[in-house]
């Protein structure tokens, strides 16, 4: 698709640690793309729009139902970086008629976004994209869950690095997700259950074989990989700590452990386990992984122009298609 004369993307948070991440991954993946990096710090969002070109940079005012954006300015979509309370950024979409993209909204506070959409179903394709690393864990349990005619139990267990949490609006998603809901979602042998801090610990084995104790957080992985699969058990959980690699003395990295159980297609139980490893940490698969999904709204990979409704990455993104972007990103991959 020739993107010319296409209105830019509009990336609300594009200054930040991985929202200029994303930007410069699209414009890998697009170089022909207009963007507009949208923030408070006008400077800040230049020097980032100088250094992709073919770039803008724009003052983004969320206390307002236009963003402070001057009348008839015009856009092709609207991605989020930060969690927006007001959800005036999802209104301008709507307003706008084009796609809008999140990552920060958790899995209890999807309501107030689900009911936007409902009232105005035709305006705006809605992708949730928060997931675990933006996509990157639901698309690795989709493509390795191929291997099974059914499967039975998904758990994923994230590594997050105690020194890889991101910059301040990342920071600030973590800390709400963790605290604010007293507790978290999971699938357990096919009932959906709210278990608390003790019940919701679950152990597993990091890259390096260590044991590590992980904390059952409520993305919405869980959920769009129960309607997916059909799986009488999903969780995820999350440890944050030491990684393997800064263990070894390394810089850390960021590891998504994925343990699958179910039927082979010859009828055979089997379990497996896969484990995703970037060693610059999480911000670069979320980069992809956003990048990935901005595409797919726009039609610019993957099929058409996405139609107004409401997705996860499980049921829009090509889980082969992300996985090798992310590969071509420094993702490595491993079976065991």
């Amino acid at each position: 698709m020739s993107t010319h004369k296409q209105n830019p993307v509009l990336i609300v948070g594009g200054s930040g640690t991985v929202g200029s991440l994303t930007a410069r991954q699209l414009r890998r993946l697009q170089p022909e793309l207009p963007i507009t990096i949208g923030g408070r710090d006008v400077a800040r969002a230049e020097a980032v729009a100088r250094e992709l070109g073919h770039a803008d940079a724009t003052r983004v005012d969320l206390t307002r139902p236009d963003l402070g954006q001057p009348e008839g300015r015009a856009y092709s979509a609207v991605v989020m970086f930060l969690k927006d309370d007001s959800l005036n950024s999802l209104r301008y979409a709507q307003a706008l008629g084009v796609p809008y993209q999140g990552i920060s909204t958790a899995l209890f506070e999807v309501a107030p976004e689900v009911a936007l959409h409902m009232a105005r179903p035709q305006r705006s394709a809605l992708l949730m994209n928060t997931t675990w690393l933006a996509g990157a864990a639901t698309a690795g349990v989709l493509h390795f869950g191929r291997e099974f005619k059914t499967l039975d139990s998904i758990a994923i267990g994230g590594v997050l690095d105690e020194q890889d949490v991101g910059g301040p609006a990342a920071y600030a998603d973590l800390d709400r997700m963790t605290k604010s809901a007293a507790n978290m979602l999971l699938l357990e042998n096919g009932r959906w259950r709210w278990v608390n801090s003790t019940e919701g610990l679950r152990t597993f084995r990091d890259s390096s074989g260590q044991e590590v104790q992980g904390q059952a957080y409520s993305l919405q992985d869980i959920m769009g990989l129960a309607a997916s699969t059909n799986a009488r058990s999903v969780r995820s959980d999350i440890f944050i700590g030491t990684s393997a690699a800064r263990r070894r003395g390394e810089p850390f990295s960021t590891e998504i452990i994925l343990e699958l159980e179910g039927t082979r297609h010859d009828g055979r139980p089997a379990r497996a386990r896969h484990e995703l490893i970037h060693p610059a940490g999480q911000a670069p698969v979320t980069a992809v992984g956003v990048a990935v999904g901005v595409e797919r709204l726009l039609g610019l990979a993957g099929g058409a122009p996405v139609a107004p409704g409401l997705y996860q990455p499980n049921g829009l993104i090509e889980p082969e298609y992300l996985l090798r972007r992310l590969q071509e990103a420094g993702l490595l991959i491993r079976g065991a």
